[in-house]
């Protein structure tokens, strides 16, 4: 795991009510989180985090679905879930502040 993706997991894991859990039949890579008993995000390989928003958070926030994407590549733009990248740890804080709006709308 890179330094980015264990750091942006801890930032996630402070969150009240997050678990993790790393999925059977998945490399070591693939872990995915839940608030409240439900997931709303997991990682893919690389620095890359898949997170459920809804379409009405995406479209106001002015977030892109990745034209490039390995692991969705036929994801619709219609999608409750978007595939966030970061690169270095400034990216972490826009990310960390979206996965807080997510365990907001899970009741």
């Amino acid at each position: 795991m890179s330094k980015l993706k264990q750091y942006l997991r801890d930032m996630i894991l402070d969150i009240p009510a997050v678990t993790d859990q790393t999925v059977q039949g998945r490399n070591g890579e693939f872990t995915s989180f839940s608030f409240k008993g439900k997931e709303f995000a997991h990682f893919h390989t690389g620095d890359e985090l898949d997170l459920r928003l809804t379409k009405k958070v995406i479209a106001s926030e002015q977030l892109e679905h990745p034209r490039n994407s390995e692991n969705h590549p036929k994801r619709t733009a219609n999608s409750a879930w978007i595939e966030l990248r970061f690169t270095k740890e400034a990216d972490l804080q826009q990310i960390i502040e979206l996965v807080t709006l997510a365990t907001r709308q899970i009741k």
